[in-house]
């Protein structure tokens, strides 16, 4: 077993024993649902090992199953090298088949080189010690690997204007990272959008958001913010986060016309141009 499928095979091991322990119970997935305050929906991805519940979620598992605190000890044991908001999303992009990504302020952690990433934890750790950005820099990169397996997923990425025009890490860092994208794109592996600033308010203005999409799971969308997250499952949020990027996408460049503004974006990091 590789260090990269641990923490799965952990979440498969939780879900299937959360399995068993409800049908112990004489339970139904509603029905467990109903206790613990959720939806069935996410009684089925603990179960299948796509997700982890949270703390509280976990206490009101032990409650319903009575298991005397064992799932909530349980999930303490399995940590995770992600902040809480983010670990589950994390475990999701490697089942997913299809990633969609709209970057509002930043290019998207799946598809940083390595010396943006170091330029932007620089920025939010001043006070930093260079093995601890070493260590970060390794963990953002190394989720780029899912891009290079046998079953990579279809990758879309749409970027506001903003984020190729703002100089993270200087000329060099920047247009690295520019030619970066465009090479994936002209390769077949990303499919690559930019909203032009004149395209003025649109609805994804306000958030970094993200759309998995699954071959036996219904698809979850996952929005960030300033040190917190929120990866939503509801459908009607999803059909809504579906409905904004879709909208937004409309008034996008097409690839052609954003690979040709990328590219000239890289040059004019790389010269010191306006």
């Amino acid at each position: 077993m590789t260090l990269s499928r641990k923490p799965q095979a952990l979440r498969e091991r939780y879900g299937e024993e959360l399995r068993l322990r409800r049908l112990a119970a004489d339970l139904t997935q509603e029905e467990l649902a109903v206790q613990v305050v959720c939806s069935p929906t996410l009684i089925s991805h603990w179960e299948a090992g796509r997700r982890l519940p949270k703390p509280d979620d976990a206490r009101r598992i032990d409650l319903a199953l009575k298991t005397d605190g064992f799932f909530l000890r349980w999930l303490q044991d399995l940590d995770s090298k992600y902040t809480d908001h983010f670990a589950v999303m994390a475990e999701l992009e490697k089942q997913a088949t299809r990633i969609q990504q709209f970057g509002l302020s930043l290019v998207p952690g799946l598809l940083q080189t390595d010396r943006y990433a170091r330029a932007l934890f620089q920025a939010y750790r001043p006070n930093h010690r260079q093995e601890e950005l070493d260590r970060e820099v390794v963990i953002r990169t190394a989720r780029a690997q899912i891009l290079d397996g046998p079953l990579n997923p279809e990758m879309w990425t749409m970027l506001d204007e903003a984020v190729i025009r703002r100089r993270v890490g200087g000329r060099q860092v920047m247009a690295e990272q520019l030619r970066k994208l465009a090479d994936m794109a002209e390769s077949g592996r990303l499919r690559l959008h930019v909203l032009p600033f004149d395209v003025g308010a649109h609805p994804l203005q306000q958030s970094l958001l993200s759309m998995l999409s699954f071959d036996e799971a219904e698809p979850v969308a996952y929005v960030e913010g300033f040190l917190t997250g929120n990866l939503m499952d509801e459908p009607s949020l999803v059909k809504a986060s579906q409905t904004a990027y879709h909208l937004t996408l409309s008034d996008a460049m097409s690839q052609q016309e954003s690979l040709t503004l990328v590219r000239a974006a890289a040059e004019e990091h790389e010269h010191g141009q306006p």
